[in-house]
Parts: C-alpha cells; sequence; structure tokens
C-alpha cells in the first residue's frame, strides 16, 4: 500500500499546476535578462484562427528589442509573434511574415497594446494605449495553426525553445486576454478601461491557466 502512495500524491498535484487562476490585479514580473525565463500560457485550441485580436499591458525600461508574446505550432516558428523592435515600434508577425507599426510614445512608462488581425481581409490593426496605430495588410487568406506553444518573456525559435537572452522580456506584463475575433473599436477602448465586459475567447487573465519556469514572480499591479 504504501508503494502507491507516491503515485497517488502525482495524480493529486498534477492537475493543480494548471488550475485556472484568476490574475485580476496582478502581474508577472520577469526581473532580469535571461535565456531560461518564461511563462507558458495554456489553451486548449483546436481550430485554426481567422480572426484573433489579443490585448496585454506591459511594463519595461528595455530600450533593445524583445518579444511580447510568441505563439508557435509545431512545424512553424513566429506563427504569430508579437515583437517591440525599440522605443515606439512594434511588429506582428503571421506566418513569419511580419508588418511594423510606430507609436509615440514615453519612455519609460507602461503601455496597453491590442492587435488584431483578419484573415479574409489581411487587414491588421494595433492600438496603443487605446489609441489606433495606421493599419497595415498581412497574409490574407492565412489561417494561423492551432495546438500552439505560448510563452511570455522569451521568442520562441523552436516549439517551446530556442531562447535568446538578447530578445528576452525584463519587466512586467499584466492584463493579457485574447480572442479568436477582431474586436470593434468600441470593444477595444472597453478593454483599454478596464473593463470586463468583452468575454475572452482563448486567453483569459481571470481564469488564466499557466506554467511558470526559471526566476519569474507573480506580484501585485502598482502601475495600471
Amino acid at each position: 500500500m504504501n508503494k502507491l502512495m507516491p503515485w497517488v500524491s502525482v495524480l493529486v498535484i498534477l492537475p493543480e499546476a494548471f488550475a485556472q487562476t484568476d490574475l485580476r490585479g496582478k502581474v508577472f514580473v520577469f526581473p532580469r535578462e535571461s535565456s531560461i525565463d518564461h511563462v507558458t500560457l495554456i489553451t486548449k485550441l483546436e481550430k485554426p484562427l481567422k480572426n484573433l485580436t489579443l490585448c496585454l499591458r506591459a511594463y519595461s525600461d528595455l530600450s533593445r528589442a524583445y518579444s511580447l508574446f510568441s505563439y508557435n505550432i509545431y512545424s512553424k516558428d513566429n506563427e504569430l509573434l508579437v515583437f517591440k523592435n525599440r522605443i515606439g515600434e512594434y511588429s506582428l508577425y503571421i506566418g513569419k511574415a511580419k508588418v511594423t507599426v510606430r507609436a509615440t510614445e514615453e519612455f519609460p512608462s507602461p503601455v496597453h497594446i491590442c492587435t488584431s488581425w483578419e484573415s479574409s481581409t489581411g487587414i491588421v490593426e494595433f492600438w496603443v494605449n487605446g489609441k489606433p496605430l495606421v493599419k497595415r495588410g498581412l497574409k490574407q487568406g492565412y489561417s494561423v495553426g492551432a495546438y500552439p506553444k505560448i510563452v511570455l518573456g522569451q521568442e520562441q525559435d523552436s516549439y517551446g525553445g530556442g531562447f535568446d537572452k538578447s530578445q528576452s522580456f525584463m519587466g512586467e506584463i499584466g492584463d493579457l486576454y485574447m480572442w479568436d475575433s477582431v474586436l470593434s473599436p468600441e470593444e477595444i477602448l472597453l478593454v483599454y478601461q478596464g473593463s470586463s465586459l468583452i468575454n475572452p475567447t482563448i486567453l483569459d487573465w481571470q481564469a488564466l491557466k499557466y506554467e511558470t519556469k526559471g526566476y519569474v514572480i507573480v506580484k501585485p499591479m502598482v502601475w495600471g
């Protein structure tokens, strides 16, 4: 009987590792540059995406390039990537292709970012601190692959790995939500203002499944 107890403990503990957690008012803190530290976001996305919207808040004093959101599928890297190239310059990658937009922003200061993509038109929209940037076009007719590995803090060059310290994020990330639709301008503004009226369909900061690796800490948001 005693020999069975360790297996019973494992069966009890493992489901708790990926329990849904309400992170309202909290952030992931990435306190150092690293090729190890990251958060994996867990979602059951079983169908390719024809439309999407992603929103998050970030606070960093890095002036170099870094990844904000890395979504890979098993056979492709940069399937969906939100990347900050430098102060005021952001890129969205879809299927390895990218567009870049520019915004006026103070540095260093917290930022709220939303980006959306619509397959039928290829139109990409970026909103920075509630303000729309100039639209771009990317991968019209494409479908973003399902069964992703989603990583915060690092840019994936392989499925769940291939990290480069020089592209790592150092700072804080919070209020991350993702939908399988393109939100309207009115809905984007509600999200920016902190409303919970728009129910996320892919990733929900208020019911998030995640796993941390390395030096990543959950702390209260003091700058939102």
